[in-house]
């Protein structure tokens, strides 16, 4: 089923276009700041090499060739380096930021990290807008990398944190010359990269792909691989995996405690996805999962790569024996920023 969101898209760019002459120069003299976007798109694009593809690994499971692609060996450590590396990428190009733009974004740490990594290399000024439920692993790196750290302490009426940080976002953007938000929630440029880049990868690895499990989130990853993928292999049946206590699928939101899966908003970039089926996982199945790709499979993955793979074994008893099919999920992120929370048990035992 192909999923609809009523929110409308939006443009990430925070101040209005500048006026151009018959020559395409801004008026005003501002022709400097189409020169410094060219300079600053040929440097990102010069960064493009960084982003090598990713492996896959077979693992062992009845009734099916399991594969886990391993997004957190990209260079900043996980599967959003893509959307953020391409999203500043396509803005340079555009002109939409220059030299002098100050990024801005709200972000519960991959995302973050990934563009605290990639502005500061092009020599960029990047805010992040992140809570108190963020790895201390993640809000370290950051602090490295960035001199401001706006860290919000209110939960919104959902019991998270999400719209807390949009709504600072906005503030931050109405009051910082220059600003741009990247957006990641309804930017088109998200879709575009995990169409361009991940699902090129893997219809480049795969000659047949029967079933493909992805969490959502910001559902820019879901929305590019899915269009992709069903391109390639017609086929095949994508599979959502949200968790519970998110508000992705119609659920109704409530607090939930680790990140990287789920949303207290239905994400703008959902309606570009195509989606057969949902599962829902609790955040105890999370944990569990984690565990066992880590003890039997050693897999060390974070959070939402442990949702992933739940999903995938109570979506085996749908399969009909005979089918036995090549199936593939995305390992997002690493499991070192969750050595706190999801791989200790006494952590663990809090959860609802």
């Amino acid at each position: 089923m192909d999923t609809n969101c009523s929110l409308p898209l939006q443009r990430t760019i925070v101040r209005e276009p500048e006026r151009r002459d018959d020559n395409g120069f801004a008026k005003g003299g501002k022709h400097l700041d189409q020169i410094s976007s060219s300079r600053l798109a040929t440097r990102l694009r010069e960064l493009r090499n960084t982003l090598r593809p990713t492996p896959h690994v077979q693992l062992a499971m009845k009734g099916m060739d399991l594969f886990a692609k391993l997004e957190y060996v990209n260079p900043v450590g996980s599967i959003k380096d893509r959307a953020a590396y391409w999203i500043l990428r396509r803005a340079a190009e555009r002109g939409e930021i220059c030299d002098q733009t100050t990024v801005i974004e709200s972000s519960s740490g991959n995302f973050a990290c990934a563009l605290a990594a990639f502005t500061h290399l092009v020599g960029l000024r990047f805010i992040p807008v992140i809570d108190p439920n963020i790895s201390g692993t993640y809000e370290s790196f950051l602090r490295r990398l960035c001199p401001t750290v706006v860290k919000v302490e209110d939960p919104d009426d959902t019991g998270g944190f999400l719209k807390t940080r949009l709504q600072k976002v906005k503030q931050l953007c109405a009051t910082i010359p220059n600003a741009f938000w990247t957006n990641q929630y309804g930017n088109l440029d998200a879709v575009e990269a995990h169409y361009e880049l991940t699902a090129t990868e893997i219809c480049a690895d795969f000659d047949s792909l029967d079933y493909v499990f992805i969490g959502v989130s910001t559902a820019g990853t879901i929305a590019g691989v899915s269009r992709r993928l069903k391109e390639r292999y017609p086929n095949i049946r994508v599979i959502a995996v949200d968790t519970e206590g998110s508000a992705i699928f119609g659920g109704a939101p409530r607090r939930r405690h680790i990140p990287g899966a789920g949303s207290s908003i239905v994400p703008q970039l959902l309606s570009h996805a195509k989606i057969d089926d949902i599962v829902l996982i609790s955040e105890r199945e999370t944990v569990q999962a984690c565990s066992e790709l880590l003890t039997t499979h050693g897999l060390f993955v974070g959070g939402s790569s442990g949702t992933a793979f739940a999903a995938v074994k109570r979506y085996a008893a749908r399969i009909p024996a005979y089918e036995h099919p090549t199936v593939m999920f995305l390992c997002a992120d690493r499991g070192t920023p969750y050595l706190d929370t999801v791989f200790d048990p006494a952590w663990a035992t809090r959860l609802e």
